[in-house]
């Protein structure tokens, strides 16, 4: 059974209500509000905003004596929530001379107005209660006008982890002061694996652009902790214009067998997740349940399947308030293997999860799933966009260097909508011309289709002249339908060492003046979205930072990019800028030790970063670091 909470709208975006409840703040405060409602005689309930059933989600109304629930709304009378049938408000003082009511509970951060509207319908001597016993300290709120604005609660979660072999690196920038933040700071929590605190403290991260890094190596000095695995919370405080904290979240050890890179974990959770990849022969494949909320995950409430298929295989194990749980796959579904793919139930009860990958030679590689959408419907209109915006929806991927690594793709069902997927694969090469097209055909929904590329486009890549990359679109050819939401995953390996890296991603509609939908999409107004800036970390030596940026097109759109790859050093302050100029459909592979030379990186120095600003297109970036011994990581970036 899914929480029965508002998370996530693709109209209005996250709900500030569900991040209110489940700060771990608010948990905190809701053992007294809960203490209070407990040793009342009895309790009647006003819920004018529809918020009961996603409170009593997260805190069980045990044990309290619940005599009714009210509401404002006239079409919203009679429903039931929480097991009583609702009634008008202002059938509240006839109802309260029997019912011995101690408590009205409101269901209302800045409740004193909504109190005052019905405080002559209470009865006399009656305590009244609200979500303001929640509220988060004064100094925390970037917004003290209204708590519930999104910038109150710019918040995330980390797979945050450090042993004697593993480390995390957490690295991002301050981005809101680019909207007019004055002064930003993090408030920052470390829980174990059981969900209990290890770590409390504030980082000031004030100033423009300025690098936001977080070690697990140097979080476990501070705080004499020994090893953990856990995650770690984070609240931005004075945030403005931006209510997503993004990072770009590294995994590293001594050498390059356990690099990785992953992009954010998405704030907010979702029914189900996709694109788990099951394991080859000699690969034991960990999911990291990592609970977001105050309430413990009941045993059952977990499952996987093998996608497409109705067999699933639930988790018997509960996972406490905040707690990590390292689920087996190859326990649990010890009949799946590479390229099936396995499908998460996870009710909403945490955001978007990781999983690591081990080799028989014990090699390391994390990736995360992605949300499978539930509430996408089939588009007729998708087959004839091309009339007007040619390709119409593209997932670009690096086709990395040739001579190093081999790369694969597999096309990942990412929402209940699909029950099959008309793909194709294009190879272009790095002027943007195409070198060769696998047609997939109509798949089904429990397909295991892979495209291995030096093997069944060893043509396309002779022709690609070293790098280039490739795009999966849709292909109406043999039939079938789509919704928009297009998903594969990639998969990279080292030819000489083995060592491998992946990521996975959606598609969107690139760089053409005409929209559909939301799309091409922007960050910060509505489509269409035709400018880039993306934020590339960089690795401390002896890593390498590689970046890879595709300039895909719909529809035909600028000759050139006019790419200015800006490097800022600590404090954000600009140190140099390289012109990149990529044609259109193309794309360009580079490092930053071939970007800039030895003095401008020593003036950056250590804690740098690179801007990559275009004002003329729509660029897509992935970025990674590899290590002298071969091992490499590889994730697509972010932007703000």
């Amino acid at each position: 059974m899914a929480l029965k909470i508002d998370t996530f709208d693709n109209r209005s975006g996250g709900s500030s209500y569900y991040k209110a409840i489940s700060h771990p703040l608010a948990a905190e405060a809701a053992t007294s509000l809960l203490s209070t409602l407990r040793d009342a005689d009895g309790v009647a309930i006003y819920d004018p905003l529809g918020y009961s059933e996603g409170f009593a989600a997260f805190y069980p109304l045990d044990g309290i004596n619940l005599r009714g629930v009210f509401v404002q709304d006239i079409e919203k009378i009679g429903d039931t929530v929480l097991g009583h049938q609702t009634q008008p408000v202002t059938d509240m003082p006839g109802f309260a001379i029997g019912a011995l009511l101690d408590v009205v509970f409101v269901m209302a951060f800045d409740a004193d107005k909504l109190i005052d509207q019905v405080r002559h319908l209470l009865p006399t001597g009656t305590e009244v209660a609200s979500l303001d016993a929640l509220r988060l300290p004064d100094a925390m709120l970037s917004n003290d006008k209204t708590y519930l604005n999104p910038m109150n609660f710019a918040t995330n979660f980390a797979f945050f982890r450090d042993t004697a072999e593993h480390h995390t690196r957490i690295v991002t920038a301050n981005y809101w002061a680019r909207y007019g933040a004055k002064k930003v700071s993090l408030w920052l929590r470390l829980v174990d694996n059981a969900g209990g605190v290890l770590a409390e403290w504030t980082e000031d991260i004030s100033g423009a652009a300025r690098t936001v890094e977080i070690d697990s190596q140097e979080v476990r000095d501070r705080f004499s902790l020994d090893d953990f695995t856990g995650q770690l919370f984070i609240h931005a405080i004075g945030a403005t214009g931006h209510d997503v904290i993004k990072y770009a979240l590294d995994i590293y050890g001594a050498d390059g067998h356990a690099l990785s890179c992953t992009h954010d974990a998405n704030a907010w959770p979702a029914d189900l997740y996709g694109g788990l990849p099951a394991p080859r022969i000699g690969e034991d494949v960990i999911l990291w349940v990592q609970n977001s909320h105050p309430c413990t995950i009941p045993a059952g409430e977990i499952s996987l399947n093998l996608m497409g298929k109705e067999a699933i295989a639930t988790v018997d194990s509960a996972v406490g308030p905040y707690a990590t749980l390292a689920i087996r796959v190859n326990e649990a579904l010890p009949h799946a293997s590479w390229p099936q793919q396995i499908e998460l139930s996870a009710g909403k009860h945490f955001v978007r999860p990781r999983y690591e990958v081990t080799t028989a030679v014990n090699d390391r590689r994390m990736a995360h799933m992605n949300v499978e959408r539930v509430d996408l419907k089939i588009d007729p209109c998708i087959p004839e966009l091309s009339n007007l915006m040619g390709k119409g929806y593209i997932l670009p991927a690096p086709v990395l260097p040739t001579d190093i690594w081999n790369s694969v793709a597999l096309p990942t069902p990412m929402s209940t909508a699909q029950i099959t997927l008309p793909v194709a694969l294009l190879a272009i090469d790095s002027e943007g011309r195409e070198a060769g097209r696998v047609t997939l055909g109509n798949l089904p929904r429990d397909h295991a289709c892979q495209v291995v590329l030096k093997t069944e486009m060893a043509d396309a890549l002779s022709a690609m002249d070293g790098f280039g990359h490739m795009e999966l679109v849709y292909d109406f050819a043999d039939g079938g339908e789509a919704d928009g939401w297009l998903h594969s995953l990639f998969r990279y390996e080292n030819v000489a060492t083995g060592n491998a890296a992946e990521t996975s991603f959606g598609a969107h509609i690139f760089n053409t003046v005409l929209t559909y939908k939301t799309e091409p999409q922007s960050y910060t107004s509505h489509p269409p979205g035709l400018t880039t800036r993306l934020f590339l970390r960089l690795g401390k030596a002896p890593l390498e930072t590689m970046c890879h940026l595709i300039y895909p097109a719909s529809s035909r759109w600028h000759a050139t990019s006019e790419t200015d790859i800006g490097l800022h050093d600590r404090t954000g302050a600009e140190v140099a800028t390289a012109r990149l100029e990529i044609p259109c459909g193309g794309s360009r592979f580079w490092r930053y030790s071939e970007m800039f030379d030895n003095p401008t990186r020593a003036k950056a120095g250590d804690g740098a970063h690179i801007i990559i600003r275009d004002t003329t297109c729509r660029l897509f970036g992935y970025h990674g670091l590899i290590h002298t011994d071969g091992g490499f990581s590889l994730d697509h970036m972010f932007g703000f």
